[in-house]
């Protein structure tokens, strides 16, 4: 157990604005993806990262998991904040795949891998389905010969629904993926195209066909409540074809307008603060009908993101051993990593990404040494995504009672409406999952609140 010295509390807890009969949707961060915040991370930093990635690992038991950013499309989603390239040809793309090839084996001749064996990879993107069969198989072919995979439990792989024929499908599951995302968003063919979406509806049905022929153990489906030009028409009939699809799992994110998007870049040059899409109230109310939808159709909510057909069989390794404290190396440009307790990312532009490893050297931008209360903190919010915080996992791990650490914070929650808590932990219901994002800012640390999250 790992005690953690709090000191006393003299704040009082940050007081939420009371929701508003319609609160619009403006240009910002929403989604919280970890912490502290990003804009905490340093490149003076890097060091810290280092010296952690040149000693064995603290403990064995610690799961170890890898992230590969592809970050390759057919076109840019108006939405998308994620560094991704629509103009590299295949002499560009094989460069970067030798770079991430380069990047693991640097780190295979690190003590902190310490013999241990990724139990879960993740691929994701940009696209990684834009690869080409060969290129995919030639790319995992060489990883595992630096890294062994025989003790993987999850590979995710995320696809866009247009790259995707039977032979690549095959491919993807030849090299052991187990859980296929597919990007759907939305059914509805003009929908798509405002907002940027290579792909169109008839795709979909053909991919996820091609997907359900060759066997995957789990395919995930991925919908967006409140994208540009949406209406609760058309939202009802994306909601209905996705429950038709019986997908093993669906993931609903509600639509939202990060700096450096599309939408946002338009935005200033019009001189608009209100994004062009559906305010918060109604996208909370959208993704409450869907998950409502699959529900009936015998699925379980599993974290405020995701609805399971059957848990026993579908499982999201890469998010539970995350947000639990498993260390996991991001590989590819701007690729974020969480190792040995430090965060790190790479760096953020293609050439200098690619100029480092052909230098032999890891491509650290930025990095951060998160404090004992500051790890706390993290697993804390990002586990309440689950709709569930257990007080025994925070004593055992950080000798914290939460409770007592955040009594404050959760009883105004309570107060609220939005969860309740005992002796057990803390439960959100589902207006509590359906905005945790918002409320997971009242348990930041003081020197972290108002802070921009990128």
């Amino acid at each position: 157990m790992q005690v953690v010295n709090i000191g006393n509390r003299t704040d009082a807890p940050p007081q939420l604005p009371a929701p508003q009969a319609h609160e619009e949707t403006r240009e910002g961060n929403y989604f919280v993806s970890n912490y502290p915040p990003f804009s905490f991370w340093k490149p003076e930093r890097v060091q810290e990262a280092l010296d952690v990635i040149g000693r064995p690992p603290a403990s064995m038991d610690t799961p170890l998991g890898l992230y590969l950013h592809i970050p390759f499309c057919r076109k840019r989603c108006h939405f998308c904040y994620f560094k991704v390239y629509t103009d590299k040809d295949s002499t560009s793309i094989e460069a970067y795949l030798s770079a991430v090839r380069k990047e693991l084996a640097l780190y295979a001749a690190n003590p902190i891998i310490g013999g241990r064996k990724p139990r879960f990879i993740y691929f994701g993107g940009g696209t990684p389905s834009y690869l080409s069969t060969k290129q995919l198989g030639g790319l995992v072919d060489e990883l595992k010969r630096v890294l062994p995979w025989d003790e993987v439990e999850e590979i995710t792989f995320e696809c866009e629904p247009g790259t995707l024929t039977e032979g690549k499908l095959e491919i993807l599951r030849k090299i052991g993926v187990t859980r296929l995302s597919l990007g759907i968003e939305n059914f509805d063919d003009e929908i798509l195209k405002t907002n940027g979406r290579a792909h169109v509806s008839k795709e979909i049905d053909r991919a996820y066909a091609f997907a359900r022929s060759v066997g995957f153990p789990q395919i995930n489906i991925d919908l967006i409540a409140g994208m540009v030009g949406e209406t609760e028409e058309n939202w009802r009939e994306t909601v209905r074809r996705g429950v038709e699809l019986a997908p093993d799992s669906v993931t609903i994110y509600q639509m939202e307008v990060p700096f450096n998007t599309t939408i946002s870049k338009e935005m200033r040059i019009r001189g608009e603060e209100v994004a062009p899409v559906a305010g918060w109230d109604v996208k909370r109310a959208w993704a409450n009908y869907g998950f409502s939808q699959f529900e009936a159709a015998g699925y379980t909510l599993t974290s405020a993101y995701t609805a399971v057909r059957d848990t026993s069989k579908a499982t999201f390794l890469y998010r539970n051993l995350l947000w639990a404290g498993a260390d996991m190396i991001g590989l590819g440009v701007s690729s974020f990593s969480h190792v040995g307790g430090v965060h790190y990312q790479n760096e953020h532009q293609y050439e200098t990404y690619i100029d480092r490893l052909n230098g032999g050297e890891l491509p650290l931008f930025r990095a951060l040494r998160p404090e004992p209360i500051e790890r706390f903190v993290r697993e804390f919010i990002l586990q309440m995504k689950l709709g569930s915080v257990k007080r025994e996992y925070f004593l055992n791990k950080y000798g914290v009672d939460m409770n007592e650490q955040f009594a404050a914070e959760l009883g105004s929650l309570r107060d609220q409406g939005f969860l309740t808590f005992d002796e057990q932990g803390a439960q959100l219901n589902r207006q509590g999952l359906l905005q945790v994002d918002r409320l997971l800012h009242q348990f930041f640390l003081p020197a972290h609140r108002n802070a921009r999250y990128a």
